[in-house]
């Protein structure tokens, strides 16, 4: 029987590797079927044909309403008030000075990708502005927090693309998991520091001083989104330092990647066309004049115009170019009926692109954003932001933040794009950026 048990021994590793095979093979082509199902689908959208970029999407948890997102969602809606979002201009100035002062050094006239300089400001701008600490990014670009960052923003990007890292068991036993825990070890234990300390400091305030909301909050400015989360678990509902961390982490995440998205594609289509750029040096001359005083609430109600390019970038290039909701009732879309549960993607890329919406889609042309222009669109005809009740809670805060690193490059500046619009290649990854980075010329204004 001797040679039974050798044919079994050769045997088993040979089955074990076809049905492994087997399994790979037959997932793959369930995850690419589904996914040419949701293209089809998109495609029958009217409009022109967006950019092959779905399979990248995020999958969506969406919770019912009276959840654990729509307690939080009503916690944090005050934290966007406009006193609390008028103390962080001062970061957002502070962290732009930094920026220009680096930026001198490469306005020599030759070609640099600007994109890595606006993602570190709007990097340094979170950090302080969501927990209160400057850590100076924009100096220490190699620092482990930033590495971590980048990397674990690269992993969820890698896995999503590989139908076959999906399944848990083959992520570990490859290896990622092991670093993305790495990177989430260390992104974690950074936020948990930082709640731990200020909520000690939150305690020794209120056993030392008497003080309303008002002082709570304002006491230290730079920590208004921690400071809320911390109050409100004081004196409402008890908030672990997880639950904190949570939503910590959702303003880092959310809230550098996509600004920095926005900047870099309003300065690569202003440097694409000097006629519009002319007028935006013209407004913020007209605001500012020869000074480099920092920006001010009033300066940006005037910048109107560098507004409108903003606006009029994020309907070209969205930093989000796709979103998905789910269904709560039946709907009925161009003679589709779609039943309830069905999550839909809305690509926001192609939405903008509706030529009945935006005539001349492709043109470049902030006052389509004028209030006449504005009044004849429909309402959900642009949603950089999304729309409804799950938009962005923070489109305030990123609008002025844009407003404020835009007007500083362009007070200082004369920017010229060098790559040329039909030779961009797009890159869809977690946000919509160019495949290249932002290639750019910058000159010194006279």
């Amino acid at each position: 029987m001797a040679w039974l048990r050798d044919d079994f021994l050769l045997w088993v590793p040979r089955v074990f590797t076809y049905v492994a095979f087997s399994a790979i093979v037959a997932i793959t082509l369930v995850w690419l079927f589904k996914r040419q199902q949701k293209i089809w689908l998109i495609e029958q959208i009217p409009g022109p044909k967006g950019l092959p970029i779905l399979g990248n999407a995020l999958d969506v948890n969406v919770e019912p309403r009276g959840s654990k997102w729509h307690s939080r969602r009503k916690l944090l809606t005050p934290a966007f008030h406009f006193k609390i979002l008028d103390d962080f201009v001062e970061v957002f100035n502070n962290q732009s000075n930094k920026m220009i002062h680096k930026l001198l050094k490469k306005a020599d006239g030759k070609p640099f990708d600007i994109f890595p300089f606006i993602t570190l400001c709007t990097l340094d701008v979170i950090c302080e502005t969501a927990m209160g600490n400057n850590i100076n990014i924009q100096d220490n670009s190699e620092s482990d927090y930033v590495q971590a960052v980048y990397r674990i923003g690269a992993l969820v990007q890698y896995r999503q693309a590989r139908p076959w890292l999906h399944p848990n068991i083959l992520f570990k036993l490859l290896g990622y998991a092991k670093e993305q825990d790495a990177c989430l070890k260390l992104l974690h234990d950074f936020s948990y520091k930082t709640i731990r300390s200020r909520r000690k400091e939150y305690q020794q305030m209120k056993k030392n001083t008497t003080f309303n909301e008002d002082e709570i909050i304002g006491k230290k400015k730079r920590l208004a989104f921690l400071d809320l989360l911390l109050e409100y678990s004081e004196q409402h509902t008890a908030l672990s330092d997880v639950d904190i961390r949570e939503e910590v982490d959702t303003f880092m995440f959310e809230g550098h990647d996509t600004t920095a998205a926005a900047i870099n594609w309003s300065l690569y289509l202003i440097g694409c066309y000097p006629g519009i750029q002319a007028r935006v040096h013209e407004e913020l001359d007209s605001i500012f004049g020869d000074s480099d005083r920092p920006v001010t609430m009033a300066d940006l109600r005037e910048m109107k115009l560098t507004e409108n390019c903003i606006k009029e970038a994020l309907r070209l290039f969205p930093s989000v170019p796709f979103l998905a909701r789910e269904l709560k009732e039946e709907a009925v879309i161009d003679n589709y009926r779609i039943p309830v549960g069905t999550t839909v993607m809305i690509v926001t890329y192609q939405l903008h692109r509706d030529p009945e919406q935006f005539p001349n889609p492709e043109v470049f042309d902030p006052d389509r954003f004028l209030p006449e222009n504005v009044s004849k669109r429909h309402p959900y005809a642009y949603v950089p932001f999304s729309a409804g009740p799950r938009n962005c809670i923070g489109q305030k805060f990123a609008i002025m933040e844009e407003k404020i690193l835009l007007s500083s490059i362009l007070r200082k500046f004369r920017a010229e794009s060098v790559t040329r619009r039909e030779d961009l290649r797009l890159l869809g990854e977690l946000i919509l950026r160019p495949e290249n980075g932002n290639t750019v010329k910058l000159f010194p204004r006279e």
